[in-house]
């Protein structure tokens, strides 16, 4: 009959070290978790970022739409609130528009050098391990 492996055994064995260098996987480990952290804190400063301009876009706009609480005097006179009030949301929208493009921008390029320093980080450690290799040979 077969033996049915014995994982927890295994495990056990991996954690102790007999599997591998332990130190190189904790140091993976906290690489990958430090990467992680940056990413995260970009892309949380981003989203605050877009908040912020969310929120003064729409505070913005609705002080626009306070003409609309007003009663007008001719019929006329709400067609030209209403042109307005389009109009004036119109000629906002671009520059509103180019703060969020500002913002995607900087959060691209900081994503940029972010993968630019984990590779440079990735190839010394990859050189480091193969010279400490070729010495050990």
């Amino acid at each position: 009959m077969t033996k049915t492996p014995d994982y927890a055994k295994m495990f056990q064995d991996m954690f102790a070290g007999k599997f591998g260098d332990v130190k190189a996987v904790n140091d993976m480990v906290r690489d990958a978790a430090e990467f992680g952290a940056k990413f995260n804190k970009i892309a949380l400063e981003t989203a605050e970022k877009n908040a912020e301009l969310s929120t003064a876009w729409v505070k913005e706009s609705l002080a626009k739409y306070d003409a609309f609480t007003k009663v007008q005097s001719e019929p006329a006179d709400y067609a030209k609130v209403v042109s307005d009030v389009v109009s004036a949301q119109a000629q906002s929208t671009p520059e509103h528009v180019a703060k969020f493009a500002e913002v995607a921008k900087s959060a691209q390029m900081a994503t940029v050098e972010l993968m630019m320093a984990a590779g440079k980080d990735f190839q010394n450690e990859v050189v480091k391990t193969a010279k400490s290799a070729t010495k050990a040979a």
